[in-house]
């Protein structure tokens, strides 16, 4: 599989990656990350495109094979990558808020850190 995120105002990195695929995509809504805490942090997360109209679509987690780690899951949106805002947080998707922020992508070495649509 592909991953590939122009630069754009939702992160600023742009990125062409493959990874080989040792599993399904599962629609994906929440995420713990330790990006800004160290004891980590549940997340809301979505996709982000490049429609002004329409930006959110589906955040997918697929495991794949990782160079470094063995499996991994990958988690992943649109072309201009994912979004995310802390689940205490109760406000609207926006490029504009202080308190959500953009990646490209995540790579997550344990499903625990994953809260999956169906779940």
């Amino acid at each position: 599989m592909f991953v590939e995120v122009e630069s754009n105002p939702n992160c600023e990195s742009s990125v062409f990656a493959r990874f080989k695929e040792a599993g399904p995509a599962k629609r994906v809504v929440q995420v713990r990350t330790d990006e800004r805490d160290s004891q980590g942090e549940w997340c809301w997360i979505t996709g982000w495109t490049d429609d002004p109209a329409l930006p959110l679509c589906p955040a997918y987690a697929q495991l794949v094979e990782d160079s470094g780690a063995g499996l991994a899951y990958l988690v992943f949106g649109g072309l201009w990558g994912i979004r995310m805002k802390p689940v205490v947080l109760a406000e609207e998707w926006s490029l504009l808020s202080p308190h959500q922020w953009g990646e490209p992508y995540l790579s997550l070495a344990d499903a625990k850190d994953l809260r999956f649509e169906d779940t």
